[in-house]
């Protein structure tokens, strides 16, 4: 007859206690482990946070490409069809869209004046720029269309011209041309000393305006960061014609240069946190099968009085899993003490997740149970007859 769930229980925590060094010194050789792949994932959530918090500060990842200024009449200009030859073509292309700079232009709004920036765009430009909209809404493709003369204007602009009216509805005056105010998105940050800031009207009615449908440049953002630069190249490669320099900016290469440093970073650490699990989980099948040696008279007496070959084997399974959740559960909150208190003094974004610790809780269990399973196979099959004359 097998023993009870009470019994083994019982029976593996007389085993530890009899011999607290090698329980201790498994436990520590868990622990190690455990809390090197902790730590590895804390610092990739505590680098993903950070670059995301610096991400949220700045407009969407995005490429610019345009013409580079040449005194020739054939520089050949940027072109519309252009940008659609991109968005067919171009692979992981989240949004794309065109821009013309307009310049300074004074804009009036009942005898309040202002020397804002004005910006042309096609449709998607919000989207590609990741702009947030703070009131009214987004061009729309009848603006488009119908060449309606509307406006999208920062939030400083408001302050400046409105002075505390509702700006949605209101005419302004770009060079003496009405304009009406749909929509209010935040205040870009500014090199200037002073803040301009920036009027937003459809393409559309630029081309209209002036006549002029090529584009000063095209805009291309990705779905995911890691693809900025090679969305990049593939935009520049496809716009390349004989005789056309290009240029191009990135707004988030500082961005991808911190990232490859964090990811190599944790690849180095990864490998670590796995060399100390292997470490742990070899001190795990020393000690036992020194404790089976050692046990092999026990081992034979609890054979001889009915103890089945699967409760020897549970008992030193049981007897791994215990040490690899006690060294396990240790590390975890030793290393998630630790990281709050540098987080506090470093400013870092950090906040606990509960992945980490079924991960790590998990690896414990696995490198326990795998390094535990050989020496418990041993002990079940250990022969009580023997086993009780070599005592």
């Amino acid at each position: 007859m097998g023993l009870s769930i009470s019994d083994l229980l019982s029976t593996t925590y007389q085993s530890l206690r009899s011999n607290l060094l090698r329980s201790g010194l498994t436990t520590l050789s868990m622990f190690m482990g455990v809390a090197t792949v902790t730590a590895t994932m804390h610092v990739k959530s505590i680098s993903e946070a950070t670059i995301a918090a610096e991400l949220a500060k700045r407009d969407a990842p995005q490429v610019g490409i345009g013409v580079s200024w040449n005194p020739r009449r054939d520089r050949m200009p940027l072109k519309l069809e252009e940008m659609d030859v991109l968005r067919q073509r171009l692979n992981g292309l989240r949004a794309i869209t065109a821009v013309n700079w307009m310049g300074v232009v004074p804009v009036i709004f009942q005898g309040e004046e202002a020397d804002p920036s004005i910006i042309a765009v096609s449709k998607d430009f919000f989207v590609t720029d990741g702009q947030q909209l703070l009131k009214g809404r987004f061009f729309t493709e009848a603006d488009y269309q119908s060449y309606h003369r509307v406006a999208i204007i920062e939030q400083f602009l408001v302050d400046r011209l409105f002075k505390g009216k509702n700006p949605l509805g209101q005419r302004i005056y770009l060079r003496g041309k009405p304009f009406v105010v749909v929509g209010v998105v935040p205040t870009k940050e500014s090199n200037h000393s002073e803040p301009r800031g920036l009027v937003y009207i459809p393409l559309a009615i630029h081309s209209a305006m002036t006549g002029d449908r090529t584009l000063d440049a095209i805009q291309v953002s990705p779905y995911h960061i890691r693809n900025l630069e090679e969305l990049g190249k593939q935009a520049e490669k496809l716009l390349k014609r004989p005789g056309r320099q290009l240029w191009n900016f990135n707004n988030a290469e500082d961005i991808l240069e911190q990232q490859k440093t964090l990811d190599m970073a944790a690849q180095a650490l990864t490998i670590v946190a796995a060399i100390s699990l292997l470490i742990g989980g070899v001190g795990i099948a020393n000690v036992m099968i020194g404790s089976v040696t050692e046990r092999i008279p026990e081992i034979g007496l609890r054979r001889a009085i009915g103890a089945t070959k699967p409760d020897v084997m549970l008992q030193f399974i049981l007897e791994a899993v215990i040490l690899s959740l006690i060294g396990g559960t240790s590390a975890l909150g030793t290393v998630h003490g630790l990281t709050v208190l540098a987080a506090d003094i470093f400013k870092l974004p950090y906040q606990f997740e509960v992945s980490t610790a079924v991960i790590a809780l998990s690896s414990a269990l696995i490198v326990g149970v795998g390094a535990g399973l050989p020496p418990a196979l041993r002990a079940s099959h250990i022969d009580p007859v023997k086993a009780l004359r070599s005592e």
